[in-house]
């Protein structure tokens, strides 16, 4: 997780490197894009541009490249056909970012998804490229205003801090990401400015986001910034850090996720989990207006890593109020804490509602011993968690 600044907190720089990050390295592992190959050479190249400031459509006979930071800027409309792949050069500036008032349309189908993915797949790991990162005008956890002016309700983008993100607007469209695959994201910079695989930063409920996979890539697979975007059926496989990662007032709901590691995963994270919640950004702050308060629906957490710990299956911390039905924890993978409320900061908010079923063989402790009183959590059997039928579509077996 991490880690975006308050506008008037923001860094006054970012240098962009380039480093990687390798999450596994099992032969026996599924190929994460199995449809995929590498470039068609029948096909006519073209790089997008790094300014997007009119609507675009892009060519269905054309090969595009992100070779370089692509914004689409206010007032533009980005639209992707089905069936598109969208190859991106390696390095940390390889990535697209759609600014407040801007929109994308990515709406693939069952048959023909839109794939994001690396420009060469037979030399790609996690980390190779950025990732997609979406810039509305929801609104975000925020101190209140001073000496009677009034607050700021903006954040700045952690990997280049120029772009703002937030709002008062709830139903902001930034526009649709349907049936889409993002492949070898979450390049780095530093420990802390790295791309996720989607980073959602305030973005509103009117914006569509539904059958999305993310997987073999470097820090969290999805992250929330705040905002009330609603997000359904969503699968992650090997993705370095947090599988599903909530921060700095998010208030909308996530359906229908299934995050896993497979056996051979290792991380290069400290603390990986599955569910990382935090109330306010990086638990900053604690008396800020409009901590998270979200919901999770049929979730499956599944561990089959042979030499990686997660440390926690979810853990909701520092002012969150996390809603959680349905979930199941399952896998032979060692897991610290199935269910952590504490942090050094702050504690989950005690309306925090978990409820769990726990199959995985290898948990250490089903919740820390300090949560007593920070919500209320349910170990019971009979949550099925996320149906895995849904999936069908991306090509990897659960």
């Amino acid at each position: 997780m991490r880690k975006l600044f308050l506008s008037a907190m923001a860094l006054t720089a970012i240098v962009c490197g380039m480093s990687f990050t390798s999450c596994s390295d099992d032969e026996n592992a599924t190929d994460p894009n199995p449809d995929g190959n590498n470039p068609p050479t029948t096909e006519e190249a073209e790089n997008l541009p790094g300014e997007i400031r009119e609507d675009l459509t892009l060519d269905a006979n054309k090969q595009y490249y992100i070779n370089g930071t692509v914004h689409v800027n206010e007032g533009a409309t980005l639209t992707i056909p089905a069936g598109m792949t969208i190859r991106a050069r390696e390095g940390f500036s390889s990535y697209i970012l759609v600014e407040r008032g801007g929109r994308i349309v990515a709406e693939g189908t069952a048959d023909a998804p839109i794939t994001f993915t690396a420009d060469d797949e037979t030399q790609a790991e996690p980390g190779y490229w950025g990732g997609l990162i979406l810039n509305g005008k929801a609104r975000i956890s925020h101190a209140t205003g001073e000496n009677g002016e009034e607050p700021v309700i903006e954040g700045s983008t952690e990997v280049d801090t120029n772009y703002l993100y937030g709002g008062e607007d709830d139903t902001d469209n930034s526009g649709v990401l349907t049936y889409v695959k993002l492949l070898y994201t979450g390049a780095r910079s530093s420990a802390d400015i790295e791309h996720n695989g989607l980073t959602l930063n305030a973005v509103g409920s009117g914006t569509k986001i539904e059958n999305i996979y993310v997987a073999e890539g470097a820090d969290d697979a999805i992250e929330f910034f705040g905002g009330s975007v609603n997000v359904s059926n969503l699968l992650a496989i090997n993705c370095d850090d947090d599988m599903f990662d909530f921060t700095q007032g998010y208030t909308g709901t996530l359906s229908n996720c299934y995050g896993r590691w497979e056996s051979a995963f290792t991380s290069t994270e400290e603390d990986p989990r599955g569910v990382e919640a935090d109330g306010n950004l990086d638990g900053n702050g604690p008396d800020h207006i409009q901590q998270s308060d979200f919901t999770i629906e049929n979730m499956t957490i599944e561990t089959l890593s042979s030499t990686q710990s997660m440390q926690d299956a979810i853990k909701i911390r520092r002012g969150a109020t996390a809603t959680i039905t349905n979930a199941l924890v399952k896998g032979s993978g060692a897991i610290e804490n199935l269910v952590d409320l504490t942090d050094s900061k702050s504690n989950a908010d005690s309306a925090t509602s978990i409820q769990v079923t726990k199959e995985a063989t290898n948990v250490e402790a089903d919740q820390n011993s300090s949560n007593t009183g920070n919500g209320t959590v349910t170990i019971e059997d009979g949550h099925t968690g996320c149906p895995t039928n849904i999936f069908g579509w991306t090509g990897y077996t659960l």
